[in-house]
């Protein structure tokens, strides 16, 4: 029987109430990382199933059963796949990843269970950098990163009962000293020219400039404060109503829609005056054109100028972007229209908007060939006659055209641009549709022009007989601050709240930040890591020099722990000297220890005096035995366990 005993398996050990507590945060805090990535119906269907599985094992401490799981799990893979198509990729990986860490609960309950959710929680919040690397993001990932070391530490032996803030600190102080472990792997750990996960880019992108353009389809981007892209001018920027940035030339319109269409023409004939020499670092769009100030002279490496001096790069922009150019603001672009050009310059559909059609007519008859009073009287219109900028529009019908000029006259740029254009092709001018980025706000700490996404603008086009494409903005007759000003500085100043203002200076101050973020930590790039070293007069660092590098600064990390360790080691003895401590506080409140009384019987008779405390009590000479008795050499987080406790331990009072 004694020898079968021997054999007999260990029942597991039960997993206690703090750490299933730490892990439950820690599942949260990975739910609302990934959040912004995934279908709200399943955030809120995993976030009902961590609360009621947090409240089930507080109230009962049972598993949940069996046969409970694999249909959840089955649930949760046809969720999956109704939603995204398919079980591959970064969003469908992503949510099926974390419906499996809050499944995983169901199942906890033993020490190795919480050790596997919190090492796969880890996991999952590294891979919400897979969707952002901004600074904020980062930032959160990081900080998402302390309920998961608490677990781990609240899994430790013997581990005393603390407040919750007592859990997170230690785990701060080991993310801060990972910081330096952190930047020299980042420095010198050789990089991928290409992610080594292969997966594709997020479908969705940060610009909402498109290819296309109709009347409404502006509004989200519009409201978007994102960044699109910083501009550095070499020397004296161009005025704000100057600063045009041309990304789209539209010219088909089918009654609804503006379109661009591919041309492999040779750019344009053009006359240009003094020009302006910038550089643009521009946000990740998922597209191939890159905005330029209204007109580029030249397209930069690895980008071509269309014959309408479109700029488009020889590949999508998935990645922030930095390229350099020369503009110039004054210009003559195609003084000699082609035969061809005209038509497309004047195609109008068959059965659309016949009252604007009616008006372009009738202005032709009043002003003859003087085209320039027909762009004024267009341009007096939308100034006089009631126009007036929103962002909220009412909806139009199938005649957009008819409807905005003679029914609601509420609009914004595309409303503007898009009526506009129409009206001068009904009027036998020449017309097209351009949009791209208006205005932007001068940073004046980081000496460069911020454009947000709120930027974004519409205008239009004309070819005027020896001038050829002049720029008209109807925009500027109906709201003339939005291009003096800029989107965000004209919605500040028209309205009276005080606050808004100090947000939207704080805002864009900011921005220095994540500038510094952008060309410093996520522009680190494979060319760059091979540049590192030229300050000190190595051109190209080969990945063996990488190597070197990342083992000396790991080796000198080491050794400098090593110190650490050893200028810290005690030369008495710890539990001793923790237990001093304690007596010395219970003798302050009337318990002292007497001569010859053992430890037992000395933390017995605090009890009896403190009964408020015997719970911490019995704990601290269960401990305590355990260190003196139970060990020829005590566990170093039993120890520090004691000794944290022991510091912890406040006697309130004797009773009498």
């Amino acid at each position: 029987m004694i020898r079968l005993s021997l054999f007999r398996k260990k029942k597991p050990e039960t997993l206690d109430r703090r750490p299933f507590d730490l892990l439950c945060i820690t599942v949260a805090v990975v739910l609302g990382v990934h959040a912004p990535h995934l279908p709200w119906w399943l955030t809120l269907s995993l976030a009902a199933m961590l609360g009621l599985r947090w409240w089930q094992r507080r109230q009962k401490q049972a598993r949940a059963p069996s046969y409970f799981k694999l249909p959840l799990v089955a649930l949760l893979c046809g969720a999956v796949v109704f939603h995204y198509n398919t079980l591959f990729g970064r969003e469908p990986g992503a949510a099926l990843m974390a419906g499996l860490l809050v499944l995983k609960l169901l199942e906890t309950e033993t020490p190795r269970d919480a050790r596997v959710g919190a090492a796969f929680a880890c996991f999952a919040l590294m891979s919400a950098l897979l969707f952002d690397q901004g600074l904020v993001a980062t930032i959160l990932v990081a900080l998402g990163l302390l309920p998961a070391i608490a677990t781990l530490r609240a899994l430790q032996p013997a581990r005393p009962p603390t407040t919750l803030p007592r859990e997170l600190l230690p785990a701060l102080g080991l993310l801060a000293l990972s910081v330096p472990v952190a930047i020299v792997a980042f420095l010198f750990v050789p990089r991928l020219s290409s992610p080594l996960w292969g997966a594709p880019t997020p479908e969705q992108t940060r610009s909402g400039l498109s290819d296309d353009m109709s009347p409404g389809n502006f509004s989200q981007v519009l409201l978007d404060d994102r960044p699109a892209m910083r501009v550095t001018f070499n020397g004296t920027p161009p005025p704000n109503a100057q600063r045009y940035f041309r990304a789209y030339v539209m010219w088909t319109y089918d009654g609804h829609t503006w379109n661009r269409q591919d041309d492999n023409r040779p750019p344009s004939q053009i006359e240009y005056g003094p020009a302006v020499q910038y550089t643009i670092t521009l946000e990740a769009t998922g597209q191939r054109a890159l905005p330029a100030l209204d007109v580029p002279i030249k397209a930069p490496d690895d980008a071509s100028l269309g014959p309408d001096w479109e700029l488009r790069a020889d590949h999508p922009i998935n990645d922030p972007f930095t390229y350099r150019l020369s503009s110039s603001p004054i210009y003559h672009l195609q003084a000699e229209l082609t035969e061809r050009d005209r038509r497309r310059a004047l195609q109008l559909p068959a059965g659309f908007d016949p009252k604007a059609l009616a008006l372009g007519r009738r202005w032709r008859t009043q002003y003859g060939a003087d085209d320039m009073a027909i762009i004024q009287a267009a341009m007096n219109l939308f100034h006089d006659d009631g126009f007036s900028y929103t962002l909220a529009p009412p909806p139009l019908g199938s005649n957009a055209i008819d409807d905005f000029l003679f029914g609601t006259r509420r609009g914004f740029c595309e409303h503007y641009a898009s009526s506009f254009t129409v009206l001068m092709r009904a009027a036998g001018i020449p017309a097209r549709v351009v949009t791209g980025y208006q205005g932007g706000y001068w940073n004046t700490l980081g000496n460069y022009l911020l454009v947000r996404q709120s930027d974004a603008h519409a205008w239009g086009e004309v070819w005027l007989p020896h001038r050829g494409w002049v720029r008209f903005d109807p925009t500027a007759a109906v709201r003339p601050e939005r291009v003096s000003l800029g989107s965000s500085a004209a919605d500040a100043a028209s309205t009276d709240w005080a606050p808004n203002r100090w947000l939207l200076g704080w805002r864009n101050h900011w921005d220095i930040v994540n500038r510094w973020w952008n060309q410093g930590v996520i522009g680190f790039d494979t060319l760059r890591q091979h540049g590192l070293l030229t300050p000190f007069g190595v051109h190209d660092t080969s990945v063996g020099t990488l190597g070197l590098l990342l083992a000396v600064g790991g080796s000198l990390f080491a050794a400098l722990g090593l110190l650490w360790a050893m200028w810290n080691r005690p030369d008495t003895d710890q539990a001793r000297a923790a237990m001093q401590q304690l007596e010395k506080r219970l003798a302050a409140v009337g318990v002292a220890r007497r001569h010859s009384e053992g430890p037992q019987h000395f933390f017995s008779r605090a009890a009896r005096a403190l009964p408020s405390q015997r719970d911490e009590l019995e704990h601290l000479m269960r401990t305590y035995l355990e260190l003196r008795y139970a060990y020829e050499e005590p566990p170093a987080d039993l120890l520090k366990n004691f000794r944290q406790a022991a510091r912890d331990f406040r006697p309130r009072r004797v009773v009498k």
